[in-house]
């Protein structure tokens, strides 16, 4: 014998609760709150410098400073946009979305204030990579920084992963 509709639609809205608790306790565990590694200034191990204000570092991404010293060019690397890496730099020192800061720099090209904007790295290799071979370079890492033939550089005085180092 068959149960009438009306029964059957009377208990689905049952089951579709039931359906949605076992969902909601079989899915994992979110895990406690991660914090992401800070980014760290990376320059090339010649340059002259060990630690930059936060205004220091925004004249670089702006491009506004060009040397760190006469006839030591600034080259700043950075990593394409969605980047962690990139958009802490851009959103925490320049205090810009990404949106502005492509703006900025294609006004700065365009007014000829520069003549090429910011290199573009494709990973933290590249970059690493790069900051280690081009005299000059700066790049932001994301995580630790390991490697002997790049510097990582001091902002307001901390390094990266002390209490109030301000790019995460």
């Amino acid at each position: 014998m068959r149960a009438p509709l009306s029964r059957i639609v009377a208990i689905l809205p049952a089951w579709r609760a039931v359906g949605v608790l076992i969902a909601v306790l079989a899915a994992p565990a979110s895990p406690r709150t991660q914090t992401l590694p800070d980014i760290a200034v990376v320059v090339n191990a010649t340059v002259p410098v060990d630690s930059l204000t936060t205004a220091e570092l925004r004249r670089i991404l702006l491009g506004d400073r060009e040397f760190w010293t006469p006839g030591a060019r600034v080259t700043l690397l950075i990593r394409a946009p969605i980047a962690r890496a990139r958009d802490a730099a851009i959103k925490s020192v320049c205090q810009m979305t990404e949106a502005q800061f492509r703006q900025h720099w294609i006004g700065k090209v365009f007014r000829a204030d520069t003549a090429s904007g910011p290199k573009i790295v494709y990973s933290a290799e590249m970059a690493m990579d790069q900051v280690s071979r081009v005299p000059g370079a700066i790049t932001f890492i994301e995580g630790p920084v390991t490697s002997k033939s790049v510097k990582v550089l001091k902002i307001d005085g901390k390094s990266p992963g002390q209490a109030a180092y301000g790019l995460r």
